[in-house]
């Protein structure tokens, strides 16, 4: 039973980058739940304060996301023309066109 139990705080990064393109890229990794989405959300607003057209998440790194995760996205998507989503898991990829969402967070191989 005790590879099933989470831990009690998860343990997610934000790290942020600028691609050859200029489009500005939030690499997200570990573990990202409602423990400590608000330390992640103000991570990234810095991001959103020049108003860019396109912000790139960077998921190839995320080992679990819940639905706040998805609503940390939802809010970039929100402050931005286009989020795109790069290297999700097959998981978080079924979970994006389950949801619908991947009309909305444009899923990138």
């Amino acid at each position: 039973m005790d590879d099933l139990e989470r831990p009690i705080s998860a343990i997610g990064t934000a790290a942020f980058t600028t691609d050859a393109a200029g489009i500005d890229v939030i690499k997200l990794s570990g573990e990202i739940d409602i423990s400590n989405v608000e330390s992640l959300r103000g991570a990234i607003e810095p991001v959103l304060e020049h108003a860019p057209n396109r912000v790139d998440f960077d998921l190839s790194a995320l080992d679990f996301m819940d639905s706040s995760g998805i609503a940390l996205m939802l809010r970039v998507a929100a402050k931005t023309d286009t989020v795109h989503l790069r290297g999700p898991s097959t998981l978080v990829r079924r979970m994006m066109e389950a949801t619908g969402l991947s009309d909305v967070l444009l899923i990138e191989p």
